[in-house]
């Protein structure tokens, strides 16, 4: 069955060069779409908003961490290992189940979804987009996408049960990066006073 549905997808790639690029982009530039993303909602978030990227990016790592003591206990081929398939892109030829990808993906996703649901919708979307990319060029079975989706699942639930030890700890890390950032700011605005008085 796994691999019957890995054939009806992967069998829509090589037909149309726009969706074969698409589906290359994603699944080549996902993580660093979420990572720009992150960083964005750092940079412009309130206080309360850099606390839940920070969480997301812990959620995120540790999704990532399950899925390689998953790859410990069960190993799975790849799809073009196994059997013969015309990937669009080369891979490495390691454990398939379950996508790293799209674990990160959807973990970050989720964590942020618990926080902001308008935001989290958007990326969520984009998580299960990039899991089925993975499918598409050949790399993943679709139960290796489904396995990362109850993994990222369970991981954001876990980690939502677990806020209250990680709040204080994120809430002073957050803290600290402000506060060197508005001493260099101010720093900055004096120099710059400094500056015009001067002229």
């Amino acid at each position: 069955m796994n691999y019957e549905l890995f054939k009806v997808i992967h069998g829509m790639a090589h037909h149309s060069e726009f969706l074969d690029q698409a589906m290359i982009f994603i699944t080549k530039k996902a993580i660093l779409v979420y990572a720009l993303v992150l960083l964005i909602c750092w940079f412009l978030g309130n206080h309360k908003f850099k606390k839940h990227v920070f969480f997301s990016g812990v959620t995120g790592i540790a999704a990532l961490i399950v899925n390689f003591a998953i790859t410990l206990f069960h190993y799975e081929e790849r799809p073009f290992v196994a059997h013969k398939v015309d990937t669009l892109i080369p891979h490495s030829a390691d454990a398939s189940f379950p996508s790293d990808h799209t674990t990160g993906a959807l973990a970050l996703s989720l964590a942020i979804r618990s926080r902001n649901k308008k935001l989290g919708n958007i990326l969520l979307v984009f998580g299960l987009l990039t899991g089925f990319s993975r499918i598409w060029v050949g790399h993943h079975y679709p139960f290796d996408v489904l396995g990362s989706l109850v993994v990222s699942i369970v991981v954001v639930f876990i980690m939502n049960k677990l806020w209250k030890f990680f709040d204080s700890p994120i809430d002073r890390i957050v803290t600290f990066y402000e506060t060197i950032v508005g001493k260099i700011f101010r720093r900055k605005t004096k120099d710059q006073g400094s500056d015009l008085s001067n002229s």
